[in-house]
């Protein structure tokens, strides 16, 4: 660290991910799901070293990693976007992998040196994949050997400091609360959720409380981390929009409107709308990865919705105060390093929802944690910059006030 820096406190990272060990998928995947659900790398006919979800290509995963294991550089996506832009290869600016980005004391030391307390810990290539687990046995078999190796490999709860988050989805409620129990024997304080409704249904339906009560009574969080939202292909398909696409060739309407901040502030809503979290107090959602320039325009069109629906029908029950007060209380955004957070702060009119995130080890975020104060923080006051990058962040594993 040097005196360079804008912030120089502890910093509680809400954006960081693991790279997965060869055996990741495998190593617990039940032997009837081997043959068309297997996890692996290859160079497909099509000539690109992907990963592969059975027979079917992961697109996205086309051009990430080397085959001999490289990766793209932490932090760097200025850089790997520039010589994109200038037609140089991207195969040269991969870099070997680190232990810290296999293994959890390796990360811990890492975390020292980048000055980091605490942070949530996501899946890697694997959250490229959900949106393919499209059958929901199948699908619950596979995030439970996933979760299986993440329990092994990094634990959900490692020394206060690093919190996994396993996956789980809703498209079989059975084995949703049989994995939710189970986790959270285990120590975790999080899960990572798909976006969107399930086999037509929100997520705060009442089909579903049994699962949800099950994290409010351990005062769990839930994280919907930015990733392909399923549900999105079939309004995508009447533009003639495919989805599950490289995003090197994907197109900016998809951009746009099929990923990133759409799904998430629809889920979110939707929640909120739904009286979900009178019924769930202690519950709280943060998401991750998908930026934080939608909140104030969200904020502003929910309450503006909660009038016009005065009358209207509440399948929740109706709202007793404001969207945009429950919002600041339960929902946490990390931001991105690009957004303008004093801009986004006073519309909003608080700062205590929002979380820094650096990505790390991925290309998308900063170098370094610090490195986000510096690109992100410079307009905010001392006070809001230690909250961003540090309080907001141990706050919302904090009991709801």
């Amino acid at each position: 660290m040097t005196a360079s820096h804008l912030y120089r406190g502890p910093i509680f990272d809400g954006d960081t991910h693991l790279y997965e060990t060869p055996d990741a998928y495998s190593r617990y995947l039940p032997e009837q799901f081997k043959k068309d659900w297997n996890y692996h790398w290859k160079v497909g006919d099509d000539g690109e070293y992907a990963l592969y979800v059975g027979h079917r290509k992961i697109e996205v995963s086309a051009g990430y990693f080397a085959e001999d294991g490289r990766v793209p550089p932490p932090g760097k996506l200025h850089e790997w976007l520039r010589a994109q832009k200038e037609g140089r290869e991207n195969v040269d600016m991969r870099v070997p992998m680190t232990v810290d980005m296999l293994e959890r004391d390796a990360r811990l030391a890492k975390m020292d040196e980048f000055g980091v307390d605490g942070c949530f810990l996501y899946c890697g290539n694997m959250v490229a994949t959900i949106s393919y687990l499209d059958e929901p046995k199948a699908c619950a078999a596979i995030m439970h050997a996933y979760n299986r190796w993440m329990l092994d490999e990094w634990a959900f709860n490692y020394k206060d400091r690093i919190y996994s988050a396993p996956l789980v989805s809703l498209a079989d409620v059975d084995a949703a609360c049989a994995e939710a129990e189970w986790a959270i024997k285990n120590g975790t304080r999080l899960f990572l959720m798909p976006m969107g409704p399930f086999d037509g249904k929100p997520p705060a339906h009442p089909d579903f409380d049994r699962f949800w009560s099950l994290l409010n009574e351990a005062h769990c969080r839930v994280v919907y981390h930015v990733s392909e939202a399923i549900y999105m292909k079939d309004h995508m398909a009447v533009w003639g929009e495919p989805v599950q696409q490289s995003r090197q060739r994907q197109t900016a309407f998809v951009w746009m409107h099929g990923y990133s901040e759409r799904p998430v502030v629809e889920t979110i809503s939707s929640l909120i709308f739904w009286n979900f979290f009178a019924r769930f107090p202690n519950l709280r959602v943060l998401s991750a990865e998908n930026g934080a320039e939608w909140v104030p325009s969200t904020l502003i069109k929910m309450d503006k919705c909660r009038g016009m629906a005065k009358n209207g029908h509440w399948p929740g029950g109706q709202l007793k105060e404001r969207p945009s007060n429950i919002f600041k209380r339960h929902v946490g955004v990390v931001a991105y390093p690009e957004d303008d957070l004093k801009t986004i702060v006073d519309q909003v009119g608080a700062h205590e929802w929002m979380v820094m995130g650096s990505d790390y080890p991925h290309a998308e975020g900063v170098p370094t944690p610090r490195e986000f104060a510096d690109e992100a923080c410079t307009k905010l006051s001392a006070e809001q910059t230690r909250a961003v990058m540090h309080d907001n962040g141990r706050r919302f594993l904090s009991p709801v006030a």
